[in-house]
Parts: structure tokens; C-alpha cells; sequence
């Protein structure tokens, strides 16, 4: 457990590292994000009743390091059920920043500094951006990098969020962010609920800013991530941004009436 007297918000970070058949590669993140993170970072690791022993190799290796937390979940929840859960159990343990990261090595742990260097600097939420400049993705085939980018482009388009890489899974929240959301309430379409979480963000009025971040994808193991996942995202996506721009009409076409009202009441007074 990270201790000592905190002058920055990211002194008492967690790292939260949902894990389903991850036996490979969760000794490998752990060990490079606990390499590059030695002091200030705990791990929170959420596994999903992984079949082929990850949860039971997360206990060995919490076991050995105070820095290492588990929590087992009962069954597959999917994604945003893990994050949940470990948002709630690092909210009760008072960390004031709370991160997301892949347990695959697509997120690297030697730049998360980026990321808690800009919650201390300010920032409510901080995205590791593949599309900012400086970001870049590793082994991803031409039209996977055609499909997220373009994907990205059009949820901006749609919501107006002015972010470059929505959907991107490798975050950093201060507390006060997270403690504002009804966390009961967020999406559960496949990954969308990153989009949905930004989002709420940027209509809260929190300071939402980016970092370029390298993504590379897997090299052991399969992507969880459904054939569908685009088509249904970018669905559910037009629904919100719908719903988000006829509310902003709704309010302009009010702003509008009341100031032809106030004009009229102007003229009648003279």
C-alpha cells in the first residue's frame, strides 16, 4: 500500500487492471508498471473467474507485494462492471487517482506518467490518446487503425466532446470526478462506456485533456473485443448525440424566446 505524506493528488494513485485469462501476461504488466511506478502506485487487479488460473496467480503475486491488490468477481461482467467495481473499492480506500489499464501490454506502464503528470497539473481526466500528436499504434492492421480512428472522428462529430480518442481505455481520473458519476448508471454496450464516461466528463465541466500514448496490440493471446463492436457503438453513439443536440436546440430556441420577449417588454416600456 502506498503510504507516506501526499503533496500531489498522484501520491495516492491506483492502478485498476481488469483480468479474464490473462495467465500470461498479467506477471508481465504487473512487473513492468510496478518497475516504472515502484513508490507512489498501487494495483488493483479484477479478475472475472478467469478458467485458466489468473486469479489464483494474482493472489500469489499480492501475496509477495504489499502494492498488489485482488478483487474476484463472481462470474464474466464484462469491462465496465470490472472498472466499477474497482472504482468503488479504491473510492473506500480514500486514493485520490484512479487509472485504467489493459492487463494485455497494449498500454504501457513506463507511460502512465504522462498521465498522473497532468492530474497534478490540473486535469480531471486524463485519456492516453492514440491520435493526438505524438500517439501511434503498434501491429494494428491497416483497416483495425481505419475503423478506430475514423470511429473516433465521428463520435467527436456526433457529441461534440472535442476529444481525439474517446474510446480509449488508458485513463487516469482524479477522485472528485469519479465520486460525481452514478456509476450504477453508466453504458454497458461493449466498450462504449469509455465513450460514456468522457462524455459525462466534458458536460460536467471537468478539465478532459489527452496525452499521446503508444498503443500496441497484443502479442499473447486474443482480443476480447467483439466482431460488432463498431456498428453497435457507433449506434448507440448517434443515439446520444440526438439526444445531445436536441437538447442544445431545445436550449438555444428557449434563449432565443426570451430574448425577443425582453426586447418586446423593452420597446412597450418606452
Amino acid at each position: 500500500m502506498a503510504t507516506g505524506h501526499s503533496t500531489h493528488p498522484s501520491d495516492r494513485t491506483l492502478v485498476i487492471i481488469p483480468t479474464y485469462e490473462e495467465l500470461e501476461n498479467l506477471p508481465l504488466i504487473v512487473g513492468r508498471l510496478r518497475a516504472a511506478e515502484p513508490e507512489r502506485v498501487d494495483i488493483l487487479i479484477v479478475d472475472d473467474n478467469s478458467p485458466d488460473g489468473t486469479g489464483q496467480l494474482a493472489d500469489e503475486l499480492a501475496a509477495a507485494d504489499g502494492h498488489i491488490n485482488v478483487l474476484h468477481r463472481k462470474g464474466k461482467g464484462g469491462l465496465c462492471g470490472a472498472y466499477v467495481a474497482g472504482f468503488r473499492w479504491g473510492l473506500d480506500r480514500d486514493y485520490q487517482v484512479l487509472c485504467e489499464m489493459d492487463a494485455d501490454g497494449s498500454h504501457a506502464p513506463e507511460q502512465l506518467d504522462r498521465l498522473l503528470s497532468q492530474i497534478d497539473g490540473g486535469s480531471d481526466l486524463v485519456i492516453g490518446s492514440r491520435y493526438v500528436p505524438g500517439g501511434k499504434v503498434v501491429n494494428w492492421p491497416w483497416n483495425r487503425w481505419f475503423l478506430s480512428k475514423a470511429g473516433n472522428i465521428y463520435i467527436s462529430i456526433a457529441l461534440g466532446g472535442g476529444l481525439s480518442d474517446m474510446t480509449a481505455g488508458y485513463r487516469a481520473y482524479r477522485r472528485s470526478l469519479v465520486e460525481s458519476l452514478d456509476l450504477d448508471e453508466l453504458s454497458n454496450a461493449g466498450y462504449i462506456f469509455q465513450v460514456d464516461l468522457a462524455f459525462r466528463a466534458v458536460e460536467g465541466g471537468f478539465a478532459v485533456d489527452e496525452v499521446p500514448i503508444t498503443f500496441t496490440e497484443r502479442e499473447i493471446g486474443e482480443s476480447k473485443l467483439a466482431g460488432s463492436f463498431v456498428k453497435d457503438s457507433l449506434m448507440v453513439v448517434t443515439a446520444w448525440g440526438i439526444r445531445h443536440r436536441a437538447a442544445q436546440v431545445s436550449t438555444l430556441a428557449g434563449a432565443f424566446w426570451r430574448l425577443g420577449r425582453d426586447s418586446v417588454r423593452q420597446k412597450i416600456g418606452r
